[in-house]
Parts: structure tokens; sequence; C-alpha cells
């Protein structure tokens, strides 16, 4: 039985370019919780006094982006949308002033779906006549509305272990004093229920959340009560107003993006040496964003289709079990390897992380970066004194100025790593950078290419820059400064056009949202005199007054043309000089190390094949492509 040499040696779960696979995140279940009284449809004024719109139009609006980015970003996240202060009720517990807002075929919480969020878009519409709008806690009566909700929240929020998903309410008010109207002991003993009940559902792992919303010329007071049911301290209370208006802020502009809950890969021990070792967890603080998988679906009946592979006879053609030996062919011989024998072959590294030693930062080139690095800091979760052998080590090098060589990877996939102290960054608003390493991963020699080196033509004059050329440089260089740059600034527009066709297509949009791109060039900004100036300076400077862009144009073609005949005389040359050597013969017996450079170049030109390299190089070329 033949078996792809490629695959031989490979696990069916191995992925070699997915560093970050392996382990599943937490799963986040969140219950939106929306204040539905009739205040919240009153319009927000405007500095112009014009009458804009409603804070439940924000609320539903922020709701809306927030569920049409998470089935792209976090698709395994369930959600319930939950209405207080209703004049029907809609709920398990059967509480009055509660709706629960939902769509056939789904549970009240559940993952969103397309219908989910089309109905939901246009609640508005339908919302006095569906479900109506009331104060659900009045004076002279008992009832608590926001009492209820958070029941009816905390009891859809009952499934799931605390340890393994991340629950949450989202509460979306413009009410500061819910209990404002209310006098005497009845509005302490509401008070005093109301804050019980969000302390249960906090001892429960649930966590509560405010999203204030308030008129331009008025400020939400979190001290009036909610500062006591989310539990602010007195520290917190000026930082809290504008913290929550930026999470509203983020839900209403909110990229369609994949956002990964956890930046935690792993953790890892690291051997220092024999019988000292400490516990590491490793952070990725970048991760490439790719579109989702794609899913095959059977044509008829639209279900998602699975992948077996089965192994057959290829001399009866009877279906086989799968096999319990392997073969290599080497040779003209079939070398068998058993499962247990591959999987010892590729053993190579523990999956610790191993000390080599340590070498000045001088030795560590940029460009030695395979991929992003991972940040490690340590943990004393398994090994005590972790953190302090780990300070130790992380002081002495930024004193020396040194980074650590260690050995590290999977079984199969062992790689050499680099470690690099960075201190910490502070600033008047707090950390910039924390504390730690960075895990580097190098290079081994074999991934290692040298640059060709370019040598000039005997008598030919090198290119130098004037002063004046350097001058001019530096000049456009200042008018074209990007001020307070930041890769956060810019989207993958490639991939925000994905996920904008993804969501036209599920939900039916007639046009397809909008997308940004922050790549192009600010056309308005290079169009400023300044810039103008600067750069035509920075051109004549190199080109001359008298400088035509078509004369050059056309004398460019024209070279090119002249340079593309010349490369096709030379391949047709070396067709016919290659024809006259056995270069079977020549590599059989070893002689294609007595060809000079130049015949060795006959060969690799003819078939197209790179001509770089030393003289051993070429002739490794040439007996890899001959096979032998």
């Amino acid at each position: 039985m033949d078996l792809d040499p490629e695959d031989l040696f490979r696990d069916d779960e191995d992925d070699p370019d997915n560093e970050f696979q392996g382990k599943d995140y937490a799963k986040e279940l969140v219950v939106y919780l929306v204040d539905a009284s009739p205040k919240m449809f009153s319009p927000i004024s405007t500095l112009d006094d014009e009458k804009g719109e409603s804070h439940f139009h924000i609320a539903v609006n922020c709701i809306s982006q927030s569920l049409k980015s998470q089935i792209i970003s976090r698709s395994y996240d369930e959600v319930a949308i939950c209405f207080f202060n209703t004049s029907k009720k809609k709920n398990l517990q059967d509480l009055n002033g509660v709706f629960v807002f939902n769509v056939a075929e789904r549970e009240d919480l559940d993952r969103p779906t397309a219908r989910l969020i089309k109905e939901f878009d246009s609640i508005e519409e339908t919302f006095a006549k569906a479900i109506g709008s009331q104060y659900g806690i009045i004076s002279g009566s008992r009832e608590n509305s926001l009492y209820n909700a958070i029941w009816v929240a905390q009891a859809l929020l009952r499934k799931g272990s605390a340890k393994t998903t991340d629950k949450r309410m989202l509460l979306f008010t413009n009410n500061d004093d819910p209990f404002g109207d209310i006098r005497g002991a009845t509005k302490a003993d509401m008070i005093r229920t109301t804050l019980q009940r969000a302390k249960d559902a906090q001892d429960l792992g649930i966590s509560i959340e405010l999203l204030p919303l308030c008129q331009p010329e008025e400020e939400f007071s979190v001290s009036h009560f909610y500062a006591d049911l989310i539990g602010l301290e007195d520290e917190e209370l000026d930082q809290f107003i504008t913290s929550a208006g930026e999470k509203l802020e983020d839900m209403k502009d909110d990229l369609r993006k994949r956002m990964f809950k956890k930046r935690k890969v792993r953790r890892i021990t690291f051997l220092i040496v024999n019988g000292i070792s400490i516990e590491l967890n490793t952070y990725a603080l970048v991760r490439p964003t790719l579109p989702g998988q794609i899913t095959w679906l059977d044509s008829v009946t639209n279900v998602p289709l699975k992948t077996e592979r089965s192994f057959i006879c290829a001399d009866t053609g009877a279906l086989l079990e799968e096999p319990s030996k392997r073969v290599q062919l080497y040779k003209g011989e079939n070398v068998k390897f058993s499962i247990e024998e591959l999987t010892e072959i590729k053993r190579v590294s523990t999956g610790h992380l191993r000390l080599l030693g340590f070498k000045p930062l001088s030795c560590l080139k940029d460009y030695y970066n395979l991929r992003p690095s991972t940040f490690v800091f340590p943990s004393d979760d398994e090994i005590l004194g972790s953190t302090c052998i780990f300070i130790a080590l992380y002081r002495s090098m930024l004193r020396l100025r040194r980074f650590a060589v260690a050995f590290y990877g999977s079984s199969s996939h062992p790689q050499l790593v680099a470690l690099v102290a960075q201190d910490e960054i502070t600033s008047s608003c707090g950390q910039v950078e924390p504390p730690g390493m960075h895990m580097i991963y190098l290079p081994y020699s074999d991934d290692i290419r040298h640059v060709e080196e370019l040598h000039a033509d005997v008598g030919s004059v090198t290119p130098r820059a004037t002063d004046d050329q350097v001058k001019k440089a530096i000049a456009l260089m200042k008018r074209v400064d990007l001020k307070d740059f930041s890769v956060c600034q810019f989207a993958n527009p490639a991939l925000q056009r994905h996920y904008a066709v993804l969501q036209a297509l599920a939900l039916d949009e007639d046009e397809m949202p909008e997308v940004k791109d922050e790549t192009l060039p600010d056309e308005q900004g290079m169009s400023r005199q300044g810039v103008v100036n600067a750069l035509e300076e920075f051109k004549v400077s190199v080109y001359g007054e008298n400088y035509d862009q078509e004369e050059m144009d056309a004398l460019s073609s024209k070279t090119s043309s002249e340079a593309a005949n010349k490369r096709k005389a030379i391949a047709e040359s070396a067709v016919k000089e290659c024809a006259n050597y056995d270069w079977a013969e020549l590599a059989d017996s070893g002689k294609l190390k007595d060809l000079t450079v130049v015949e060795l170049k006959y060969y690799l030109t003819a078939h197209n094949l790179p001509l770089t390299g030393k003289k051993d190089v070429l002739i490794s070329r040439i007996l890899t492509h001959l096979g032998k």
C-alpha cells in the first residue's frame, strides 16, 4: 500500500501553521437588559435644540451591531434580550413588567441567528403595540420591574459552569434613580431586595455591567443607586461614566472582526537547570486574523458534510481498516513503521521550555522573528516560587542587557527561541507596557537566506545621492509624517469587506454595509500646498528641471523591450550549449564538479532555474532537478 510520503510522518491533528490551536476559549453568555420605560423613548435634545434619536433607539442599535459582530467573531457565544418596564410580560417566571424577546425555533438564551437580528432591527416599529411601555416601579405598589428583570436574567444564565463560561448582564437605562418616586420604608425595602437579588447573581459568577444613557446637558449620577448595584468603590465613581461611554461607543461602532476572548495561550514549564524549573503563562499579543473556514454543504439538504478517509486494497478493491503499519519507499524498498514507532521518531521535544544560555542583545537581529512573539509571565499556581525566580532572571537580563536562548516546541515542531526582557512602561494614564519577557521564535541555520551580492561592472559609476537630494528628502519626510501612528488605526479592508458581504447575504440586506478602507492614502492631506511643494522640490533635485515623465516612460518601455530580447537570446543560446552535454551521465559519475560555473548555468538557464548561489549550490540544484 502506497501512502503520500509527505503524509507519512504527519498526525491528523497536526497544523504547523496554527500555533494557537489546541485550546477552547471560554464561552460567553450575555443577557441584554433594556429599560423600556417611557423616558427611554423621549427624543434626545441636540445642541441646536433639535429633537434627535431616543435612548431606546441607541440601545437597540448598539445591541444590533453587537449581535452582527458576534455572529462572525464569537458564533459560539449565547445571548438573550430582555426588556423591563413593559406593559406586557413574557418570561418563564411569569413576572410582571419583563418581556424576553425571541423568535421561533430558538431558545431564550441561545446563539444569535439571522432571523433574530432581522426582527430585532424592526423592534421599534412594533414595540408599542406588541410589548408596550410603562413605569414598572410605581408609588403605592409593591411591583419592582428591575428586581424582576434581574431575577429573569439570572434564571436565563443558569446554564454552564462559571469556571468555563463568562456570564454577564448588560443594563441599558437613562434613569439614574429608579426608586426616586417611592418614599419611606417601602423605598428602603425595595432597594434592599433589589441589591440583594443583584448580589445573589454576582455570587453565582454573573457580572452586572451598567451602560448609562443621559441627555447632553444632564449627568447620570451613579451614586444614587447603581454604584451599590454593580459594586463601585468611591475611587471608581469618577472614572465610571467615561469608561461606560467608551464601552457604548465601542459597541455602536464595532468593527466586524474576530475577537479572541482570552489572550492566554497555554501554561508551560521553564527548565532552567537540573532541579530548578518555573511555571510560565504564555499570551498572544498579536494573532493573524483570517476569514472563517469554508464549510461544505449538501446541495439538497444544506447539511454540513463530514470528510472521512477510507483505505482500499489496490488488488481486490476491498475496504480495509486503518493500517497498523505505514510504509515509506526508500531506494526501491518498502520500509515499514508501526504507529508507535512513528510517534517515537517524531518525539524531538518534550514540550517544555529549556534554557540553553545567555547572549548579549546585540547578537539578536531584528529580522530573526519567524512569527509574532509570545509574551510570557510567571505563575505560582503549580510551582511555588516561580515568580521570585522569574523576577531575578528578568532584572538581571535588563541590567546586563542580555537575552536568554532556549529550546521550545511541540514533539513534532521544535523551535529555538529567544527570551527578551521588557521593562515596564508607565504614563500619567497608567501602565502602557507590562513587565515580562517576549519569546521570539528564532530561525535555524536551514531557514536563513543570504542576500545575493551584486557586483558593478568594471568602469561603471556607483550612483550616489547628493547632499541637496538628501536634504530635500528629509524635508519631504517631515511633511508626510504620520502623527500618532499606530497599527491599531488600520483594519484589514479585505477582511472587513468579506464580513460585510457575509452580513448582507445572511440578513438579506439590499445593500452591502459601507466599508471604510483606512489604508488608502490621504488625498486631501497629500494635496496640501506644503506637501506638493516639498514633493516637487525633491523631484527636481533628483531628475532636474527639464524632466519629462511621458518621455521617460517611453524610454523605459523601450529599454524593457530591449532587455527582454536580450534575455530571450541568452536563453536560446543556453539551450543550444546545454544540448552538448550528457547531464545524466555527468551527474551519475560525479563529474559535475569538474565543469565551470558558466557551463553549469547553461543547464540552469535552459530549464528556467535560479542562477544564484555558489558552485556547490548550483550543482545541488541540477541534481535535484535531475532527480538524483
